[in-house]
Parts: C-alpha cells; structure tokens; sequence
C-alpha cells in the first residue's frame, strides 16, 4: 500500500506532493537532481582536461598567445581581455536573474519581466561571444608548421613576436593536392588544402634571415623556446604540413588535445547556455501572459534560475581551467 500524509484539512499521498523533503517542491528538488547529476558530468570532463594537460605540460598552449582577439581591433593583442567581458556579461545576467526571481517572490510582473529579459540578452551576448572566439580559434591568425613528428613550429622575429606565414611566405610555380590518407601517406592528411605549401614556407624563411623559429617547449620563464637560426633552418627540413588555425586533429596553437578539450568541454557548456536562453524566453513569454499571476507563484521563474546560476558556476571553472591556471 502507499503510504499517506494526513494534516488537519487534507490527505494526500506521499508521492503526490504530501510531503516536501527539505521543503522543496517535487519541481525545485528534480532541478536538483539534474544539477548534482549535470555537475558530475563537467567534473568528469574538466578533470580529464586536468590530466592530459599536466601530462603534456611542457607543450601545453599558453592562454595569453591563443586568446588575444577582441572585436573590431584587428592586430591589436588583448590576451584574455575578451574573455574576461564574456565572463562578466554571464555572471551580471546571473544577477539580473536572482532579482527576477526575487521580484517573482514578490509577484511584480513588470519587474520579473525586465530582469528575465536582461538575462535573455545576457545569455544572448555570451553565446555569439563565444561563437565568434570559436571562428577565430578555428579560422587561425599566424599559421605553423607541423614536423614529421608532430611538434609544432611557429615564426617569430628577432624580438620574439609572432610573424604570420603570410608576411613571408614565397610564391612558387608548383601544382598542389591536398594531402589525404588515401593517397599513401599514413596518419597524414589535411582538412582543407593550406594557403600555404611547405615549400613555400621553407623558401620564405630562406629569404627571410631575421626570421626564427618557435617550438612548443615551455622554458622555466613560462615562455616558449625559440631556437638560434641555424637551429631553426635545421627543424624546418623535417617539416610535414603547414597548419592554420585549429581543428580536432591539427592545431597552430600546440598540443592538439589542448584543441580537442576547447571544442567539447566549451561547446558543451555552451549547449547548456543556449538550452537556458531558450527555456528563459519560454518562462518569459508566459510571464507576459501571466501564466504565473494566476497561478499566484513564480516558483517556474525559480526553478529555472536554479539552472541558469548553475551554467554561470560551470562557466566560472570552464574559465579558471583553460585560460587562467
């Protein structure tokens, strides 16, 4: 038999809603659930990235040489600038939904509308910023050279600032064909055919005697070594692809897990930013409607509060792990 809960003007079933564990309704509580069960996941996924990166640690990306662009200053490095902004555009949209949710308490529907809309645009901003960091992640800025190997050489001047293939690159009168694994060349292949050759490359740095290069290995300084010249001539005659930009099996920047890692885990999150956006637009509509006035509670616009406070939180780790430690 089920069991039951009597109170003094009602009965009802333990299941049905008679009973309200630490006074959280059945919605609030399965939120819960969702949350502890979702945190486990990232867990799982930022503590692998934690492993792979100290296990390649020498080689590992720094943040400050990959994130460095910042919306309509082309050629201006800003290392971590804009994602700084991104971070404090979702953590000031987890403050305009914390007082929705308080003007939800308080059933002032005009004010849970502007705070639940201010969150949307939060949320909104946060997403396209992600998506244009993600264009340039992908699209590349400088260009590298990938070695028989697999280390990865970048072009730098005397002073060590980082020089783009296109600035020295030679032209050459040679027909090209993208490198593909079904043309003999085993674990080797190209996603798209480079601006570049290697050979082009090779002949531009011969040009180009003010020119070293940089390998992946960081010094005890944090920085990347950068090799004498004749050390880099000597490194460029084992290389095997011309990589631009980032993808999930050649990355410009260094480690190619470094790259794996930044698609899945933000990718992920960002689903889940682009989930709330969505369900905060529906509770919103319906708050309009006042859905929620005459129901006489606002414990929707709570619940998915919950959920928007959590992917701020995940954000806040996402952000520590890859670009600040």
């Amino acid at each position: 038999m089920e069991a039951t809960v009597t109170t003094a003007n009602s009965e009802e079933k333990t299941w049905g809603g008679g009973n309200e564990p630490m006074k959280a309704s059945y919605g609030k509580l399965m939120m819960w659930f969702f949350i502890v069960s979702d945190a486990l996941t990232f867990s799982g996924f930022l503590a692998a990235y934690g492993f792979s990166r100290f296990k390649f640690i020498e080689t590992w990306p720094l943040a400050d040489e990959v994130f460095t662009h910042f919306p309509f200053m082309h050629g201006v490095s800003a290392p971590m600038y804009y994602v700084a902004l991104m971070t404090f555009i979702l953590i000031f949209s987890s403050v305009t939904m914390v007082l929705a949710v308080d003007a939800g308490h308080q059933m002032k529907k005009d004010k849970v509308v502007i705070y639940m809309f201010l969150t949307i645009i939060g949320g909104m901003i946060f997403v396209g910023s992600q998506a244009w960091e993600w264009k340039n992640f992908i699209k590349g800025e400088y260009g590298a050279i990938e070695t028989k190997g697999g280390s990865l050489l970048q072009f730098v001047d005397k002073e060590g600032h980082r020089v783009a293939l296109a600035d020295f690159a030679a032209t050459l009168p040679e027909e090209r064909e993208q490198l593909t694994r079904s043309k003999g060349k085993w674990f080797m292949s190209e996603s798209s055919l480079p601006t570049y050759s290697v050979a082009e490359v090779q002949a531009g740095f011969k040009a180009h005697p003010d020119l070293l290069i940089k390998t992946e290995i960081i010094t005890k300084e944090k920085q990347k070594t950068i090799l004498s010249r004749k050390d880099s001539e000597l490194r460029l005659t084992q290389a095997s692809l011309v990589v631009e930009g980032a993808n999930l099996t050649h990355n410009e920047y260094g480690s190619k897990l470094f790259a794996d890692f930044f698609f899945f885990i933000t990718g992920f999150h960002g689903f889940h930013v682009l989930s709330g956006i969505i369900i905060n637009i529906i509770i919103f509509f319906n708050v309009l409607l006042g859905t929620y006035e005459k129901r006489g509670s606002y414990e929707m616009v709570e619940k998915v509060g919950l959920y928007w406070h959590f992917v701020d939180l995940v954000w806040v780790f996402v952000f520590t792990f890859f670009y600040l430690v």
